[in-house]
């Protein structure tokens, strides 16, 4: 049953694949009007005026260019013209970076809340106050007291990521069957041992379900948070191919940013799944 549903799920997304792709090249196709003008403003102006060209690439221009882009990743030709695979290393390295610390705060952080109401009930004034706020609206101060761009986009992703690891690593632990932590209790079992082998197990799901969410608002979060401070990663680079009207560039970035936060994403999944176990 469940193979057959994933044989008519992928037939059904290769079937709306292609009419996207069927309906994206009708819609680019070289169907406009042609103008008459100097050959010095047909120069300037390109094919769209003089051929009646799209200005949107379509999905045979993207091919090819993707293809260049994937035969040449890593090229290093100056300050703004590096391969696309030296910017999604930037990018990810900030990304891991500001995740992982926001890993090593937000869960001990939300066992302590889960595990003491004092404490859920003193810092749930300030989460709810912080949490709002957007990751970018923290850039400036970023950059005014770290005085680096770089570390300022960790800083932000640091701080988009901490939310849902922190309230769900908090409700987690606090929901947690008070049965197994009584019987614990009755077996002595110490604060720091219970803490690790009956409620971190138990409270491992959820756990993992906001490290989900966290790593997909990160990969969302580093793209502007790039396109702000400059310099380098995917995020710098569709701002620049912007800058340089090569709108087949800002597509194909376009396109693995999806395709690197579908994979983040489906790892984490699958952890998810290794840690989940009936009751």
């Amino acid at each position: 049953m469940t193979a057959s549903l994933r044989l008519r799920a992928a037939v059904v997304s290769i079937v709306l694949l292609a009419v996207f792709l069927g309906a994206w090249h009708l819609a680019t196709r070289s169907t406009g009007t042609t103008a008459t003008m100097s050959p010095e403003y047909a120069k300037l102006m390109g094919l769209t005026a003089t051929q009646g060209k799209s200005a949107m690439p379509g999905p045979l221009d993207v091919g090819v260019k993707l293809w260049e882009h994937l035969k040449r990743p890593f090229y290093d030709n100056g300050p703004n013209d590096k391969g696309l695979g030296i910017q999604l290393a930037f990018s990810l390295g900030r990304v891991m970076l500001g995740y992982l610390i926001a890993v090593a705060i937000a869960i001990p952080l939300g066992f302590l809340i889960g595990m003491s109401p004092l404490m859920s009930k003193a810092l749930d004034p300030f989460i709810q106050i912080l949490k709002p706020i957007s990751p970018l609206a923290w850039m400036p101060l970023a950059l005014y007291t770290i005085k680096d761009s770089s570390l300022s986009a960790i800083f932000v992703i640091f701080i988009c990521s901490v939310w849902p690891m922190l309230i769900n690593t908090a409700f987690g632990v606090a929901s947690v069957r008070k049965e197994w932590i009584n019987v614990a209790r009755t077996l002595e079992v110490g604060n720091f041992r219970r803490a690790f082998t009956v409620i971190l197990p138990a409270a491992a799901p959820t756990i993992l379900t906001g490290m989900r969410i966290s790593i997909g608002i990160a990969w969302l979060v580093i793209v502007a948070a790039e396109m702000l401070v400059g310099g380098t990663g995917i995020g710098y680079f569709v701002w620049n191919e912007w800058n340089n009207l090569s709108i087949t560039n800002v597509i194909i970035a376009i396109l693995l940013i999806g395709l690197v936060g579908m994979a983040l994403d489906q790892i984490l999944a699958r952890v998810s799944r290794l840690v989940t176990f009936p009751e």
